[in-house]
């Protein structure tokens, strides 16, 4: 699924979401870069996806490029990404989390806390009308990443 503010949704609005990532690559330009923002489970496996993902489109659209995990990022780089100049196109993943723990001594759980970082950050980004979009991938996390992936090779294409 795909998420996008009112004018983000604008610039992506497409039939498929391979036509909305040709779109929202298309926003790239001489002196961008391209940030990838994950919040999903930090591991080896995840990690290799998404850095096969940036360079593909370092190496295509010939820009700076970056992908990191969330939330850790939100305290350091991800400050430049609000605060900085507007040359950055973001791609957020969000996935449903398959085990999920309770807060101790609260009602909510870690995923919910971590879904309301993911939505705050791009709410901010939005706000601060940068060029982002979020895919959130429901099911199976790694079939999702490597459709992903696949949408940025036949975007970049």
């Amino acid at each position: 699924k795909l998420f996008a503010d009112q004018r983000n949704t604008a610039s992506t609005r497409a039939d498929t979401v391979d036509d909305a990532f040709c779109k929202h690559f298309a926003r790239l330009g001489e002196g961008d870069y391209c940030a990838t923002l994950a919040y999903i489970e930090r591991n080896e496996t995840h990690r290799a996806a998404l850095q096969e993902m940036r360079l593909f489109i370092r190496e295509r659209k010939r820009v700076a490029t970056v992908a990191e995990f969330g939330p850790r990022f939100l305290h350091s780089t991800g400050q430049a990404y609000k605060g900085g100049p507007n040359s950055g196109v973001f791609l957020q993943i969000t996935a449903d989390d398959p085990a999920d723990l309770p807060v101790p001594g609260e009602r909510y759980t870690f995923g919910i806390v971590k879904a309301a970082q993911a939505r705050g950050d791009f709410d901010v980004l939005a706000a601060r009308k940068r060029r982002a979009l979020r895919v959130h991938i429901s099911g199976d996390l790694e079939q999702g990443l490597a459709r992903i992936k696949q949408a940025i090779e036949h975007a970049l294409s």
